[in-house]
């Protein structure tokens, strides 16, 4: 194991699921439950297979993502989608995915908080030799949750794209979006986001508790990303849409998205669109799509210690970090051994 990252949506999952700082361990849902997913390890050995023709070669870089194991042979699979699998169980998520002992020891997946990872090489991301591996790993959840909803909705170059948000989603989401070619927008609450939002890539930065900032940009965004994960109204992002416009939500708002119901939808074909990481075809053009755009994430390492990780989850429920936590397990383990 190389680098672990500390991820935004798990912090938010353990929160809800223990409403204690209680790191190392989710309690939910009848299993012990070890957080930790996306992760970038060194291939150190394949398994003995004459016949397989192994993608990533011993001494590569390998990354792991949100999920290790799917069906494989369910339509989405099929397609390539398989984070969207809908065969028995769904996609095996690389932390907190129960499943028989023979597939993962202690009957759940134990994600990457560990000195060491085995995954089958159809689930494993070849990390391109040019990228700075330790800010690469945030790709792997950040990155894909970005690129997949703008491939698979048609965002191209010199459309206009807002961004909800500039967290650890948000600030992926303009560096990817303005290396599109797309006129970025960042819609925050938080004045002094703007020269950041900049700095990464944005055109303009619409302050959303300004009044006179929103009208102006009423009618102005083909395409709106709203990563924010807390309850709040849409219907504000919604008339920065242009007719035909659409709102994809990657937040997990648990609820009053909408309270004024779809009315503000349907007079202008207004979307709302829900999206969940991407396949694996799909994560591995997304990382070689960084690589080409020296686009990484911008973090925050810390060492592989209870104590170090356990700051690090207060400060990530806290939206104290900029913009991930990336845990140096390359560093750290050989000084504990």
């Amino acid at each position: 194991m190389l680098y672990t990252c500390v991820c935004g949506y798990v912090g938010m999952m353990w929160l809800r699921e223990t409403k204690i700082c209680n790191v190392l361990i989710i309690a939910g849902m009848g299993a012990l439950r070890v957080p930790g997913g996306i992760c970038v390890c060194e291939l150190v050995e394949h398994s003995e297979d004459a016949e397989c023709m192994y993608l990533v070669q011993v001494g590569d870089v390998a990354g792991v993502g949100c999920f290790t194991d799917s069906c494989r042979s369910c339509e989405e699979c099929k397609e390539g989608d398989e984070n969207l699998c809908t065969g028995a169980g769904g996609m095996h998520g690389t932390y907190g995915s129960e499943r028989p002992e023979e597939q993962h020891p202690g009957g759940v997946t134990q994600g990457g908080y560990s000195g060491d990872i085995v995954v089958d090489q159809n689930y494993v991301i070849k990390v391109p030799e040019n990228m700075h591996v330790a800010a690469a790993a945030p790709l792997l959840c950040a990155g894909i949750t970005c690129y997949s909803p703008f491939m698979n909705h048609g965002i191209k170059a010199g459309q206009n794209l807002g961004i909800v948000g500039l967290g650890g989603l948000g600030h992926m989401a303009v560096k990817i979006g303005a290396a599109m070619g797309c006129n970025v927008t960042v819609i925050t609450r938080d004045e002094s986001k703007r020269e950041l939002a900049l700095s990464f890539g944005a055109k303009n930065v619409i302050i959303s508790t300004d009044k006179a900032q929103m009208d102006a940009a009423a009618k102005t965004l083909h395409f709106i990303y709203n990563s924010i994960a807390f309850a709040h109204d849409i219907h504000q992002y919604l008339d920065l849409l242009k007719s035909n416009g659409t709102i994809i939500m990657v937040g997990g708002v648990p609820q009053g998205a909408m309270p004024a119901g779809s009315f503000s939808l349907i007079p202008r074909n207004l979307r709302v669109a829900g999206s969940l990481i991407g396949g694996i075809k799909q994560t591995q053009e997304m990382i070689d799509f960084c690589s080409k755009h020296n686009i990484v994430c911008s973090i925050e390492m810390i060492e592989a210690t209870p104590e170090a990780v356990e700051i690090a989850w207060k400060r990530t429920v806290a939206s104290d970090v900029k913009f991930r936590f990336v845990i140096d397990t390359k560093a750290t383990l050989p000084k504990l051994a």
